[in-house]
């Protein structure tokens, strides 16, 4: 069911869905995408979870504005609008699953409310990369990021429904793994959110913010072992994933302190839509097992 709520002064649009009487799971999109990413999972994951899916502020129908994007799209602000969200529908604590972006603001969720997070499942993007990301075959694929930091980006992409289609194919062609193919009809989905004037330019603002996996790679350290994200963690690291290849997980355990690793085989980037069946099993073990390692 479609609902929306006003929280730290943006209105969200959700999804909301599953079993009231369990625990709740949050599910958060990557970009290019919006809620619409886990339309496969939710089914998988309504009878044993209340589901709810929002559309991060300045994406999909969620508020879009265009002021200060350091202050109102880096990770600690969507981190803020979802913990407060969390706390409105009274869903706490809750298990919160993410990639891409979504990855990096549900770890943020648990840095900041950890009284409001029960587990985590996550895809790539995680810490742990370094200045790796920094060498020329990484940066072969991060052209983008640099790019919608430019103006150009919106001069050349904003509110051209067209322009925007053969962009966003192109990520999601790319990206992908080897057996999937974006439809048809989800692509006209996707151009009818990111097509209209003001919603691409809102769809960079995360990396206008500085919050990129570039920019949070290069300038991470590790924490000391007590600082480390505590919640139970289920990382799913794809096989076929062109920017986080497998190497780059061999330092996960610096950075949580319960953390299991998992491998997404013949799986590409956008893991809830390749492989939805192991994301929603990983999400639902998640729910049943609970804060099994937090002492």
């Amino acid at each position: 069911m479609r609902q929306e709520t006003a929280v730290d002064g943006f209105r969200l649009v959700y999804d909301r869905s599953g079993n009231g009487g369990q625990p709740a799971v949050v599910l958060l999109h990557g970009w290019p995408g919006d809620r619409t990413d886990y339309r496969a999972v939710v089914p998988l994951v309504a009878p044993v979870a209340e589901v709810i899916v929002p559309d991060l502020r300045g994406f999909g129908d969620s508020d879009k504005f265009d002021a200060d994007p350091a202050r109102q799209y880096n990770a600690a602000a969507q981190a803020r609008s979802l913990a407060a969200l969390v706390e409105e529908l009274a869903a706490g604590p809750v298990v919160v699953a993410g990639y891409d972006i979504g990855s990096r603001i549900a770890q943020a969720v648990a840095r900041q409310r950890p009284d409001l997070v029960r587990a985590l499942v996550l895809a790539p993007p995680l810490p742990g990369i370094g200045d790796r990301i920094l060498t020329p075959e990484a940066q072969r694929e991060f052209w983008y990021q640099p790019f919608h930091n430019l103006e150009l980006s919106a001069h050349l992409l904003d509110g051209q429904p067209e322009a925007v289609r053969a962009y966003l194919r192109h990520f999601w062609t790319h990206w992908s793994g080897p057996d999937f193919e974006l439809d048809a009809d989800h692509l006209d989905h996707l151009v009818s959110v990111y097509g209209p004037p003001g919603a691409f330019a809102a769809s960079v603002a995360w990396y206008r913010a500085g919050a990129g996996a570039i920019a949070a790679s290069a300038t991470e350290k590790a924490p000391a072992p007590e600082d480390r994200i505590a919640v139970p963690t289920t990382v799913l690291w794809p096989e076929h994933d062109p920017l986080f290849p497998r190497a780059w997980s061999d330092r996960i355990d610096e950075f949580f302190a319960a953390a299991r690793l998992m491998w997404l085989d013949g799986v590409g980037h956008f893991s809830p839509l390749e492989a939805p069946e192991a994301f929603a099993e990983a999400v639902v073990a998640a729910v049943r097992t609970g804060p099994r390692s937090q002492k």
